[in-house]
């Protein structure tokens, strides 16, 4: 019974690690034969298990920031800077370290351009990157997108400005990137209310479990913001990008490449979506 239970434990922690971040999994099946070695050499539980915590902490990131980007680029996909770079960074550390940050070269091009375009007309503007894809095999899930299983997907985080200053800010209300929207006013489209009353229950689940105590602090850039779209759009690698109506409208956004997208999914006042043609 207490093997069947180990074997049980051993195929749930590598379904979810493989589930979150495509490449846990065999991390931890490497790591078994570590944890075979540690589990000689040291007597006192608590010795051990930080050992085996340091010694799969270790090989992870050894994953992360070496094996997966040489890997990657045999399966057509590079990485987002994981630190500032080009104008560009991860608004959460998170994304690079559960490797949610790769995209075809052309993306990663164009995400460059319009970074280097945005901080041009705005000095010190970065643009904060959110979910983009996993390293490996098209098709395979980036829980909980819908789309973002090719490499040719990226959603990107709206400008900001911050309340005490009235400045341009590059920091963002959610500490996730997902969750703090600029929602419809009175007498525009309210696709989130209408998806939700059609029973799209998960539409605008974000916004009830993500903290909005930073909302006020920081007010949506609607300037900056339509600057963004407009460079993505006018991009000749970007084929379809994803804003809610009321914005598309509010913002004056022209370019037949800004599209509505399902109920299906979930609202996209707190990002845009781009993705490749």
């Amino acid at each position: 019974m207490r093997l069947l239970i180990k074997i049980l434990l051993g195929l749930t922690f590598f379904s979810l690690l493989t589930l979150v971040t495509q490449v846990g999994g065999i991390v931890f099946l490497i790591s078994i034969f570590t944890f075979g070695l540690i589990e000689k050499r040291l007597t006192r539980t608590w010795t051990r298990v930080t050992a085996k915590a340091l010694s799969f902490a270790t090989l992870y990131f050894l994953f992360v920031f070496v094996v997966v980007p040489l890997t990657a680029k045999h399966f057509g996909r590079v990485p987002l800077p994981f630190v500032e770079s080009n104008h560009v960074r991860p608004a959460n550390i998170l994304t690079v370290l559960l490797n949610r940050n790769y995209v075809q070269p052309e993306l990663r091009q164009a995400t460059f351009d319009v970074a280097r375009k945005m901080n041009n007309k705005y000095p010190g503007t970065i643009l904060n990157y959110l979910d983009a894809n996993f390293p490996f095999i098209d098709k395979f899930p980036l829980a909980p997108h819908l789309s973002h299983n090719d490499g040719k997907k990226l959603d990107v985080s709206f400008h900001y400005v911050n309340a005490k200053t009235g400045e341009h800010t590059n920091e963002i209300p959610s500490w996730l990137g997902y969750g703090v929207c600029e929602s419809p006013r009175e007498g525009e489209i309210d696709r989130p209310e209408d998806c939700e009353r059609k029973g799209y229950w998960q539409y605008s689940f974000m916004s009830r479990i993500i903290s909005q105590k930073n909302k006020n602090e920081y007010p949506f850039d609607p300037k900056r913001t339509k600057d963004l779209v407009n460079f993505y759009a006018v991009h000749n690698a970007i084929g379809k990008i994803l804003i809610e109506p009321h914005l598309k409208t509010r913002l004056r956004l022209r370019s037949n490449k800004v599209r509505l997208h399902g109920c299906n999914a979930v609202r996209h006042d707190d990002h845009i979506h781009v993705e490749l043609r």
